[in-house]
Formats: C-alpha cells, sequence, structure tokens
C-alpha cells in the first residue's frame, strides 16, 4: 500500500499543477491559482469522503497539503516552460487519475460500500476535482465533452471489482486497473476517440 499511497501524493501534487495552470491561463491571481490547484486535487476525494460519511484525508495527512502547494509553485515558477510540456503533463493526468480511481474504489470498498457505488465512488474520485476546477472557471467540464475520460474510469473501476474476486495481491490489482485507465485515456487521445453524442445514438 506504500506504493499506492505515494502515486496517490503524486498525483494530487499533478492535479494540483493542472488546477493552477489553469488558473494562470486565465490571469488568475496568486490567491485563485492556489485556490484552482487546491479544488483540483482534493474535490474528487473530498466529495467521495462526503458521500462515505468520513473526513477527508487531506484533513488528517498533512502530506497531502504539502503536495499541493509543491504543485501550485512548480505552476506559478514554470508555468511558461510547463506549457510546453503539456503532453508529458497529459501523460501524468492520465497516470494520475489512474490511480486515484483505485484508491477512490478502494478506500470505499473498505467502509463497506456496494461494488456499484464503490466503482461510481472510485470514477468520482478522479474526476470531480476537474469538474469542480471547470465549473468555476466557466468551461464545459471534460466529462461533458466527447472526450473518453469517466468512462475510462469506469472501465478500470469494474476492472478492480472483477479482478477483487480472483486471489491475487490487492497491489497487483490495483496496477492493472490503472493501467487500464492510462491505456484507454491514452490511445482515446492518441487517436481521437470519443462516445458518440446523445443525437447520433438514435
Amino acid at each position: 500500500m506504500e506504493l499506492i499511497y505515494s502515486i496517490d501524493l503524486l498525483g494530487t501534487m499533478v492535479f494540483a499543477i493542472s488546477g493552477a495552470m489553469a488558473a494562470n491561463r486565465n490571469d488568475i491571481d496568486v490567491f485563485g491559482a492556489t485556490f484552482m490547484g487546491f479544488v483540483t486535487a482534493i474535490g474528487g476525494g473530498s466529495l467521495r469522503d462526503v458521500f462515505l460519511n468520513i473526513r477527508p484525508i487531506w484533513v488528517a495527512d498533512g502530506n497531502y497539503l504539502i503536495a499541493i502547494l509543491v504543485g501550485v509553485l512548480i505552476a506559478l515558477l514554470f508555468n511558461k516552460r510547463l506549457d510546453n510540456y503539456a503532453r508529458t503533463l497529459f501523460l501524468f493526468d492520465a497516470i494520475g487519475i489512474g490511480f486515484f480511481t483505485v484508491v477512490g474504489i478502494q478506500k470505499s470498498l473498505s467502509y463497506e460500500s456496494s461494488a456499484i457505488a464503490a466503482v461510481m465512488l472510485g470514477m468520482f474520485s478522479a474526476c470531480m476535482g476537474g469538474v469542480i476546477r471547470d465549473t468555476l472557471m466557466n468551461v464545459t467540464p471534460l466529462i461533458l465533452r466527447k472526450e473518453i475520460y469517466a468512462s475510462a474510469c469506469l472501465a478500470g473501476a469494474i476492472c478492480y471489482v472483477c479482478l477483487r474476486m480472483i486471489p491475487i495481491p490487492d497491489n497487483v490489482n490495483a496496477i492493472v486497473s490503472a493501467s487500464l485507465v492510462f491505456i484507454i485515456r491514452f490511445i482515446s487521445v492518441k487517436y481521437n476517440l470519443y462516445l458518440p453524442s446523445v443525437g447520433k445514438v438514435n
């Protein structure tokens, strides 16, 4: 579980970078950028914990706040350079949503959620921080566009639940399920794949 914890902190930092960079692109001040980094990094996990009726982990574990502050500082200090590495940040984001999904579903199951609820909460953990960020920025959230984003998280969460029925180590399950999220997200962006719009389904 130490591996998952470390990756969760790294994902938190990357999400904080993405939130602060979004604020920078819209000419928001330092406080606003810090706030955006904060809500992007912990919004999904906090919402999940509210549904689980528990205290959000960042309240008890200061390492998450440190990771967020480090991410915001990186975004503020190296914003222009980071824009040149957008592809690298996309890769980290894809890895982050994979492991955020796994962390979310693991925590939900540990608090006796049903498998279906845990799948949904795993997706919330990965996606809702970005939804909150985009809403505050008056931008259409990514999950409401055609991109395969939340659906990749759902696939990984379902994979985790299914593999949990097989007696394999949790760490192996976590890596496989998170990798599935990453692969689906990466391939969908690389080959410009997306789900059909509602009008094309009928």
